[in-house]
């Protein structure tokens, strides 16, 4: 049974709590994922013919992506400049100003006008409100990670540091969902000319919702306690490229997988099956729905899988079921088969449960908690670019040039092999890097494998 700690006594306030801290990091991701995620099924479905109308159905769909794509760049933008003030001047503070970024770019994008009404001036406001996503979830997954992992009982920190991961799969099933509905109550003229936006304007009820519960929560007590001992670095990003540079780099490879599977379900398949299967776009958007909801439970198993059986070890299974899923997941989704691709879809996203269960607590424990933020930020950043903004890119360009899936399923069978490797070759000097707390000491002794 765990017991207190100096900087996690027994009687903690009730914004403090671990569940209730665990269940805020949930709620907000959910939201901030929800925003992301319907601009990439908007970028799919409408934003080819919307701002990009004279271009062929490929070159569309492939700028489309490729706006999804930009928001990746900005990524580490957000991550360092959050994860400089997250580790000076606090977790809270820097979630605060990420759903706000998230909530007010994802609103205006649903009031942008078409390239028909004001023309080239429409996909330059989408990149630029894109931009502003991608700084604000740059910065988003750390905090998040942090305020549910360090306020954590001992031996459960893989567990409380999924519910921010179970932001993904919610956010997927949450705007799958909302364009479900809408494409079910109008007509697809209606829907492709104002319908999208209404899941867009959306976003400024829920990022009420989210900062009314975010406002709620006290900061880290971690944090908390590096700042009362002075221990506060001021150039935390600096520091973090000095002190821990294979800590980052092993972060990064390792973490490649895990956003590439997740963006390929949640984007890619959504474009491949109504383009390339000529599903109904209903019928991918159901599919989704399901999986999700099955995505979610497979994570929180993940989450106490790490605990029980060690992060390391976990993580690995996950990545290497990625790797040798790779060609059945498309031998079973180029049947067309409703049954056949939801097994295969289930499946690829267990590889991914498995790995982003046990990945927070992973990540967050290769740094110090003074330099964390900037830690886990930039680490997780790096692996988003390639991982979920290039890899859906780029493969729909492989589809196109080879005219073959196969070409996909080498792509994601190298980027969970990468990941693989990387994982697999870090050793406890990389692992358990951080300056540990007490809880943290005895959790690493009992985690390593």
């Amino acid at each position: 049974m765990a017991t207190s700690t100096p900087d996690r006594p027994g009687g903690a306030a009730k914004g403090r709590k671990p569940g209730t801290v665990a269940l805020a990091s949930y709620i907000g991701t959910t939201i901030e994922w929800y925003d992301f995620f319907i601009y990439g099924v908007a970028a799919t479905l409408v934003f080819r013919t919307q701002f990009f109308p004279g271009f062929s159905e490929t070159a569309g769909t492939l700028a489309a992506l490729g706006t999804f794509a930009v928001g990746f760049i900005a990524r580490p933008i957000g991550g360092i400049v959050m994860g400089h003030f997250g580790d000076r001047v606090g977790r809270k503070s820097m979630l605060v100003v990420s759903l706000l970024m998230m909530g007010v770019a994802t609103t205006l994008i649903g009031l942008i006008p078409t390239y028909d009404s004001i023309g080239i001036w429409a996909p330059i406001l989408l990149i630029v409100l894109r931009l502003v996503q991608g700084a604000g979830v740059g910065g988003e997954w750390a905090g998040a990670v942090l305020m549910a992992v360090e306020n954590a009982p001992p031996k459960r920190r893989s567990l409380y540091g999924c519910f921010p991961q179970l932001g993904l799969p919610s956010g997927i099933l949450l705007s799958q969902l909302a364009f479900l509905l809408l494409t079910g109550v109008m007509s697809p003229e209606a829907f492709a000319a104002w319908g999208w936006r209404i899941a867009f304007l959306t976003s400024a009820l829920l990022i009420i919702v989210g900062l009314v519960i975010r406002l709620r929560i006290e900061e880290s007590a971690d944090f908390e306690k590096v700042r009362d001992s002075g221990q506060v670095e001021k150039l935390p990003v600096v520091e973090v490229f000095k002190r821990s540079p294979l800590q980052i780099l092993v972060g990064s490879l390792a973490s490649l997988a895990a956003p590439a599977i997740g963006y390929l379900v949640s984007v890619y398949m959504v474009s491949y099956g109504t383009t390339t299967l000529k599903l109904p776009t209903s019928t991918m958007l159901w599919i989704l729905v399901g999986v999700s909801v099955v995505w979610i439970l497979m994570m929180l198993a993940s989450g106490l899988a790490g605990d029980r059986f060690g992060r390391k070890g976990t993580f690995a299974v996950g990545a290497a079921l990625g790797v040798v899923w790779a060609f059945p997941l498309f031998w079973l989704v180029d049947t067309a088969s409703v049954p056949l691709i939801v097994v295969a879809l289930v499946v690829f996203t267990l590889a991914n449960s498995i790995m982003a269960g046990p990945q927070p607590a992973l990540i967050t424990e290769m740094f110090p908690i003074r330099l964390r933020y900037s830690g886990a930020s930039i680490s997780y950043t790096i692996a988003s670019i390639i991982g979920g903004g290039i890899t859906p890119l780029l493969a729909t360009a492989l589809f196109a040039e080879f005219g073959t899936s196969t070409a996909v399923s080498v792509l994601v069978a190298v980027v969970c092999a990468i990941s693989l490797v990387a994982i697999l070759s870090a050793g406890r000097h990389i692992l358990f890097a951080g300056e540990p707390t007490a809880s943290e000491k005895a959790l690493a002794d009992e985690s390593a494998s």
